[in-house]
Formats: structure tokens, C-alpha cells, sequence
């Protein structure tokens, strides 16, 4: 059972009646492709976060940009708020119709539309998901590096902002996407940047865009960077006596510059219940997953110098993966780290959260953190992109005692204060949606939140796209 919504939430709430003249409007234009029914519009009322809201009253599946600006510009005719749907992996309350309205479903806008392999770019749709997407460049001995663990589409991925393991070498949404195309709160179309690499032609659309988890339009072609598959590839594990050593050795890493790809932290919570949930035998200890990408000789040189820096700190039992299975054997397992959590412990619900520091306060911030969550009793799980300084925490509940949900929302608060209070930021990817609107004031200050508001209402004054997500419209 999903909890409903904090009271802070509640202004949010103001439920738009959907008009039946719309309805029928949406029918007789999409057919069979407009539902109705239930079950459809339950399925795309929630996502992976644990509110609860009633779900939107239609859904539209849009097979092209026409069909989505159709959909937008009858919607807007009756002020109804316009909610896009990849495929709802989002973890802070995004896809959820806080104000009602209609969900758009861009999932059957999934084609590769322009592989330009000697530029290093690929345009795709929204709906692309990202194992899709390398599935068919790979060919071309490129790949797209942004990789948020689960098989998000590359049009949720760019509304979110979206990250992952890779960012620490490769970046994350935002310098990775060239060029846009989006349909407004009006139902026109337009085209933010180019192919080209960098630009300084007017106002950067793009970024705004980016990240903007749809409150101002709906993103239906994305245009990203590729990058040469590596030549080679190796993966390393390596064991720890505490956090606090894992940690240092990473600080160490960054700090000197080691080209490192990927560099995991797991907890022994998490190692734990990912033994059981992907049948492996893994030290249950804290554990770094790190990967090298290059040369044949640069990886052999990253990989040496990252077990001496481990040993430095404590690092033991330093394991080798070499192949491509067992690689992703192990990255597969990390993957699944949320779910292997929500296993453990059956008929739970994780409060999810995320926060970045600047990596010379990452040892800080999250050995505090640790610290209150041991103390709190609440079962939880601790993985982290520490290469970058962000790191997610999984606070497991039982949905029906409400209390335990009072403590876990208590250890989100003290964390993304702490990490505030650290010049870090209260979400390094998951992105604002519901669950962290407060936070975003606290981050950057009224002023700032003030100039939000500004855009939004200028670029969508019927407030119909995606409303009541990032910042309330209340003053």
C-alpha cells in the first residue's frame, strides 16, 4: 500500500475536473488509442516512489510528435493538466496526477531516427530506452554511457536530468544531449540546438529543458553524444574494513586523477541482500565496483594504482573480472541492488533518496548519515556513484505503520540538510518531482525558486504541463 501525500504537500492538490467533452474529443482523434480503462490509467498513475495519488482520467499512447501536440493542444482547450510517460521508473513522485489531467505515453515513439556515427551522435525518440538505443549503434563501435540502472527511456532520462554509474567519466544528461525537440504548453513544436558541439547562438533552450521533468513541455526527439566503445574493459572488486576507508580510497582516486569509469559503493547491508537476491557469495563487507576503460595498457596501469591506493586503506581480496559475462554478471547484481533491498523484506516500501556532495565532504556527509540510520533501527541500504560525490539511501518501511515512515522521512531530512549544509545538493539524479520541492527552495533560496516560477508561468501560463511537481505556483 502506497502512503498518501505529505501535508506539504497538499496545496498541490487541487484536482482539475477532466471535461467529457475532452474525452470524446481525445477519442474520436485517437481511437482505441485513448483509454480509459482502469487498469491502464492506474499503470501510468504511479511510478517508483511509495505516494499514492488518484491516477489520471485518460491515456493517450502517441505513435509521433503530431499526435502529441494534437493531444497537448486539446488539453489545453480545457485547462487540463498533460503528464508524459516513458516507462515510470522515476523515484520522486514525477508521473503522478497530483492536479488529474492525461497521461501521455511516448513509449511507442521508439525508433532510431539518425545514426551519425562519423560525428559521434545518434537522434532518437523519446521512447528509446538505453539498452535499445546501444543495442543498435554497437555495430558502429560506439555506445551511450548513461546508464541510471534501470532500461529508462532517453526522453525520461533527459526531462529527469538522469546519471548513473558512468557519470564520473563520461558526464550525465546534461552535457551528453545536443539538441531537442519539444512540444509546448501551446501545441507547437519546437527545436533547441544542434548537432554541432558547442554553440553560442542565443539562450541554451536545451539546457532548460533538460531536466525540467516535463513542467514545460514534452521532450519527442532527443539528439545525444556517443563515444567510442573502449578497448578494453575491466572490472575490479575489492573489499573494505569500514565505509570510512572505502570512501577514502575513492577521495584518493579522484583526487589524482585516475581516468576510473565506474566506482560503486555497497554497503554490507546492501552486499547482503544482493547475495541473496542474485545468488552470489560476495564478502559481506562495504565493497567497491569500479571498472576501467581504455587501452589495453591504460587499464592495466588505472587498475594497479587503484589496488594500491585500496591497500593503503585496508582493501583486501582484490577480484578481478575480466569477461564480458562476468562483468555483467556483477554490474547486473549492482543493478538490482533496489530490488534485492525491497526482497529482504517482504511487503516493504523503500523511501528513496539521493543527494551529491563536492567529493572532498563525501567521507562527511555520508558517515553521518550511516551513523543515524544505524541508530534509527529502520533496515536500509546504502549504494553510491562516490566517484562523483552522490550517493542513495533506501530507508525500508512496512507502508501500514505510519511511523516508521516518520523516521525515515526525519533521516532524509538530516540527510539532504547535511549535504545542503556541505555546499552539496539535495538530489544528484533522482530528480525534484514530489518528494523534494522544499529541499529545492532550501538549495538555491527564494530568488531562484521566484525565477522558476517566472518561466514556467511565461512558458506555460495555464499551468497545464506536469503541475504541481519541482516548486509550488503559491506564493
Amino acid at each position: 500500500m502506497n502512503a498518501p501525500l505529505p501535508d506539504h504537500l497538499l496545496p498541490e492538490i487541487l484536482q482539475r475536473e477532466t471535461p467529457p467533452a475532452l474525452i470524446d474529443a481525445l477519442k474520436a482523434r485517437f481511437a482505441e488509442r485513448c483509454s480509459t480503462a482502469l487498469v491502464v490509467r492506474e499503470q501510468h498513475g504511479r511510478d517508483e516512489s511509495s505516494f499514492a495519488a488518484p491516477p489520471p482520467a485518460a491515456v493517450v499512447f502517441a505513435e509521433s510528435t503530431q499526435e502529441v501536440a494534437d493531444a497537448v493542444r486539446l488539453a489545453g482547450q480545457y485547462s487540463v493538466p498533460v503528464i508524459p510517460f516513458g516507462v515510470g521508473t522515476s523515484l520522486e513522485g514525477h508521473l503522478l496526477a497530483v492536479q488529474g489531467g492525461i497521461s501521455i505515453d511516448l513509449g511507442r515513439m521508439n525508433r532510431v531516427l539518425a545514426i551519425n556515427a562519423e560525428d559521434l551522435t545518434v537522434t532518437v525518440q523519446p521512447g528509446v530506452t538505453r539498452k535499445q538505443l546501444n543495442e543498435e549503434v554497437k555495430s558502429t563501435g560506439l555506445f551511450f554511457p548513461i546508464d541510471p540502472g534501470a532500461d529508462a527511456t532517453l526522453g525520461g532520462m533527459s526531462a529527469t536530468r538522469a546519471s548513473g554509474t558512468n557519470a564520473v567519466r563520461y558526464g550525465t544528461m546534461r552535457e551528453n544531449v545536443l539538441a531537442l525537440e519539444v512540444v509546448t504548453a501551446s501545441g507547437s513544436v519546437i527545436r533547441t540546438g544542434t548537432r554541432a558541439k558547442k554553440s553560442s547562438a542565443g539562450y541554451d533552450l536545451t539546457r532548460l529543458m533538460v531536466g525540467s521533468e516535463g513542467t514545460l513541455g514534452v521532450i519527442t526527439e532527443i539528439t545525444v553524444r556517443l563515444y567510442p566503445l573502449p578497448e578494453a574493459i575491466s572490472a575490479a572488486i575489492c573489499f573494505f574494513p569500514s565505509i570510512e576507508a572505502a570512501v577514502r580510497t575513492t577521495i584518493e582516486t579522484i583526487q589524482l586523477g585516475v581516468p576510473i569509469a565506474r566506482v560503486e559503493l555497497l554497503d554490507a547491508n546492501t552486499v547482503r541482500m544482493v547475495n541473496a537476491h542474485s545468488r552470489l557469495a560476495l564478502r559481506e563487507e562495504p565493497m567497491l565496483l569500479m571498472e576501467f576503460h581504455g587501452s589495453p595498457t591504460g587499464v592495466k596501469e588505472q587498475a594497479e594504482l587503484m589496488q594500491e591506493l585500496a591497500s593503503g586503506h585496508g582493501g583486501n581480496a582484490f577480484e578481478w573480472a575480466s569477461t564480458p559475462e562476468e562483468r555483467t554478471r556483477l554490474w547486473t547484481a549492482r543493478h538490482n541492488a533496489y530490488f534485492a533491498a525491497i526482497q529482504s523484506k517482504p511487503g516493504c516500501r523503500a523511501i528513496s533518496t539521493d543527494t551529491c556532495v563536492p567529493i572532498s565532504r563525501l567521507a562527511d556527509c555520508l558517515l553521518a548519515s550511516v551513523a543515524e540510520a544505524d541508530a534509527s533501527g529502520i533496515p536500509y541500504f546504502l549504494v553510491g556513484h562516490v566517484g562523483d560525490g552522490n550517493f542513495h539511501f533506501g530507508y525500508l518501511i512496512d507502508p501500514d505503520k505510519p511511523e516508521e515512515r516518520q523516521v525515515a522521512e526525519a533521516l532524509n531530512h538530516q540527510l539532504v540538510s547535511r549535504a545542503l549544509a556541505l555546499e552539496g545538493t539535495c538530489t544528484g539524479e533522482h530528480g525534484v518531482g514530489l518528494h523534494k520541492m522544499d529541499f529545492l527552495v532550501a538549495e538555491t533560496g527564494d530568488g531562484a525558486v521566484d525565477m522558476m516560477r517566472t518561466i514556467k508561468r511565461a512558458l506555460d501560463p495555464r499551468n497545464i504541463m506536469n503541475p504541481g511537481k519541482i516548486f509550488s505556483l503559491q506564493m
